[in-house]
C-alpha cells in the first residue's frame, strides 16, 4: 500500500508531502488545478520514462519518493534477485536535473530506471494516461484466469501442482533422452577419445588435494637441499685447519693441565675449555643435517607435473580430474549401454507425458469452466457501468506445453452488438476502458497480490446513476486493495476514506499547486462545489450530504 508520496520541485508543485490511508482515497479540484501533476509525479517514482520538461521553472532539480508498507511477492522476488533485503516497508525515489539526467534508488541503494519500472509497474497499477494496468498484456491473462479459478473452482489449485510436476517429470526425461541421443550420435568418434582419456587419467589416478600436496613437498626437499649447503658452510667454518674446532679445544685444556703447583693458576679457564668443546661438539652434532631422500624428488617432481599436464589438457584444475575421470567414465557406460538406456528413458518420456498430458486436459476443462463464470460476473457488473452492450469472452487456444499445461489465454471484448471481440487494449479507449478495468478488478478482487490501484479519467461521459456504481465498485475494489481515484464526479467523491483537494494559487507572480486532505465541512462544500460549479447552494449542499458514504 502506498502510504505517502513527497515532491519537490515537479511542474507547479514546489514542495508537497502527502499521506494515503488505506481504502478508497479521492483527489479533486477545479479544472486546470494540477490533478494530473500528481499522476505524472508518481509514475515517475514508479519508473515512467523521464522528462526534464517536468522540473519547476526555475529549479535544476526535482524529485520524488513514494513510500509503501507493504509490498507484493514479485516484488520480493525482484529484489532478492538484486541481492538486496527487505526491512519494514519501500522506499521508491527519482531525481530529474535540468541536463536531461535521470537518478533511482530503491531503499537508498542506486537501481537503473528498468528496474525501478519492474518494481513499480508490480506495486502500483495504473488506468488513465500513464497505464500499466496488468490486464491489457496478454502474458498475465492465464495467470489472472488462474488465480480466479483458485478462488472459485474446487480442485484446481491441487490440479495445476500436479500438472506442473508432472510437467517437470516429463521435461526431465526428455531432456535427458535428448542427451543421451546426442551423445550417441558422436559416439563412434568419441568412444575412442574416451576411451584414451579413461585410460590415461585411470593410470595416473590423481586424487583431490594430492597436488597441494606434492608440491608443499617438493618445496620442503628443495629447501632441504639448500639447509645441506648451508649447515656444511657452517661446519667449515668450525674447522678452519681440518681439525675439528671441539678437538683443538680440548687438546688445548688437557695440555694446560699439565701445568704443576699446589693449584693450577688457570684451572678455571681450562674447566671453561672443556665446557666450550662440549657445546662446540654439541652444535657441530645438531647442524648435521637428517639423511633426507633426496632421491625421491625426481619422483615428486615426475608425478606433480603430469597431474598438472592433465589438469591443463582437460582445461579443469587438478582437484576436478576425479570428478571428470567418473563424468568421463559414465559417458562411455552410456555409450556401452546405449540400447538399454535408450528404451528406458524413451518409455520414461511416454510415461510422464501421458500423465501430463491427462492433467492439462483436466485442467483445461475446469479454465473453460472458470471463463465461464468470469464472464457471467463480469457481464453482471457492465450495465451499471454504462457498459451494457459490451461483451466479454475467454479465448482458450492451444500452446506448447509447459508447467502451466498447454492452454494460451486471451481474454477479449467488444463494447458493440454485431462488432467482433478483440483483445483487452484494442477494444476501448479512455474512460470506457478505465470502467471495463474497473469490473474486472472488482471480478477479481483477491485474486492477485497487487495492493494499490489508480484510475484516472473514470468518470468521463458519465453521471447520475453510472457515476454512483462507479463509486460503490472502487469503493468494493478498495476495501480489499488500496485504490487512488482522480474525478470530477460527486458520486465518485461522497465514497472516499479519505478525500484531498487540489487547489492552484498565484503568488508574486509565480503559479503553484498544493494539495490538503478535507474533512467534515469543507469536504462537504468541495462535493457541493462540484455538484453546483463556483456558486454553491444550499440544495447543492443538501446533496453533498447524501452523497458522503
Amino acid at each position: 500500500m502506498l502510504t505517502s508520496l513527497q515532491i519537490s520541485n515537479i511542474v507547479l508543485i514546489e514542495k508537497l508531502s502527502l499521506e494515503f490511508g488505506a481504502g478508497l482515497n479521492v483527489l479533486t479540484g477545479e479544472t486546470g488545478a494540477g490533478k494530473s501533476i500528481l499522476l505524472d509525479a508518481l509514475s515517475l517514482a514508479l519508473g515512467a520514462r523521464s522528462d526534464s520538461g517536468l522540473i519547476r521553472h526555475g529549479c535544476d532539480t526535482a524529485s520524488v519518493v513514494a513510500h509503501f508498507d507493504t509490498v507484493p511477492s514479485d516484488v520480493i522476488g525482484i529484489l532478492d534477485d538484486l541481492g538486496m533485503e527487505l526491512d519494514e516497508g519501500l522506499i521508491l525515489r527519482r531525481t530529474l536535473s535540468s541536463d536531461g539526467k535521470s537518478r533511482a534508488w530503491i531503499n537508498d541503494v542506486p537501481v537503473s530506471a528498468r528496474v525501478l519500472k519492474s518494481v513499480g509497474d508490480a506495486l502500483v497499477e495504473i488506468h488513465g494516461q500513464f497505464a500499466n494496468h496488468a490486464l491489457l498484456n496478454q502474458s498475465t491473462h492465464r495467470g489472472t484466469l488462474d488465480s480466479y479459478a483458485q478462488k472459485n473452482i474446487i480442485g484446481f489449485g491441487e490440479l495445476l501442482s500436479a500438472t506442473r510436476d508432472a510437467y517437470k517429470k516429463y521435461h526431465t526425461a526428455q531432456q535427458k533422452l535428448s542427451d543421451l541421443q546426442e551423445t550417441l550420435s558422436r559416439s563412434a568418434s568419441e568412444r575412442d577419445f574416451l576411451e584414451h582419456n579413461i585410460n590415461e587419467l585411470r593410470q595416473l589416478n590423481p586424487q583431490p588435494g594430492e597436488e597441494e600436496e606434492l608440491s608443499t613437498k617438493r618445496t620442503n626437499m628443495m629447501n632441504a637441499e639448500k639447509n645441506a649447503a648451508i649447515i656444511s658452510d657452517a661446519r667449515q667454518s668450525l674447522m678452519p685447519h681440518g681439525t675439528s674446532l671441539e678437538t683443538l679445544l680440548f687438546n688445548t685444556a688437557h695440555i694446560l693441565e699439565r701445568i704443576r703447583g699446589e693449584i693450577n693458576p688457570f684451572q678455571e679457564q681450562i674447566d671453561k675449555l672443556y665446557e666450550l668443546a662440549s657445546s662446540v661438539a654439541e652444535i657441530a652434532d645438531s647442524l648435521e643435517p637428517d639423511a633426507t631422500d633426496t632421491d625421491d624428488m625426481d619422483t615428486i617432481e615426475e608425478r606433480l607435473f603430469a597431474i598438472r599436464a592433465a589438469a591443463r589438457k582437460h582445461r579443469v584444475s587438478a582437484d576436478e580430474l576425479p570428478e571428470l575421470l567418473s563424468k568421463m567414465e559414465s559417458q562411455l557406460n552410456a555409450i556401452d549401454n546405449s540400447d538399454a538406456e535408450l528404451h528406458r528413458l524413451d518409455a520414461d518420456v511416454k510415461k510422464y507425458r501421458a500423465e501430463f498430458d491427462s492433467h492439462a486436459k483436466k485442467l483445461s476443462e475446469l479454465r473453460t469452466d472458470a471463463a465461464d463464470r468470469l464472464r457471467t460476473m463480469l457481464l453482471a457488473e457492465l450495465p451499471d457501468l454504462k457498459l451494457g452492450n459490451a461483451d466479454f469472452s475467454t479465448e482458450i487456444s492451444d500452446a506448447s506445453p509447459s508447467g502451466a499445461g498447454t492452454d494460451d489465454i486471451t481474454f477479449m471484448i467488444r463494447t458493440n452488438p454485431g462488432s467482433p471481440f478483440a483483445p483487452l487494449h484494442r477494444a476501448a479507449s479512455g474512460g470506457e476502458l478505465a470502467r471495463l478495468m474497473l469490473a474486472m478488478r472488482v471480478v477479481l478482487a483477491g485474486t492477485d497480490d497487487c495492493h494499490t490501484f489508480v484510475f484516472d479519467e473514470i468518470d468521463t461521459g458519465i453521471s447520475g446513476a453510472t457515476a454512483s456504481a462507479v463509486g460503490a465498485r472502487l469503493n468494493r475494489l478498495a476495501s480489499a486493495n488500496q485504490a487512488l481515484v482522480v474525478t470530477h464526479s460527486a458520486q465518485v467523491a461522497g465514497y472516499a476514506d479519505k478525500h484531498f483537494k487540489i487547489s492552484k494559487s498565484v503568488i508574486d507572480n509565480k503559479t503553484t499547486t498544493s494539495v490538503h486532505e478535507i474533512t467534515a465541512d469543507e469536504r462537504l462544500h468541495e462535493i457541493a462545489r462540484i455538484i453546483s460549479g463556483a456558486e454553491i447552494t444550499s440544495e447543492s449542499i443538501t446533496m453533498a450530504q447524501t452523497l458522503i458514504h
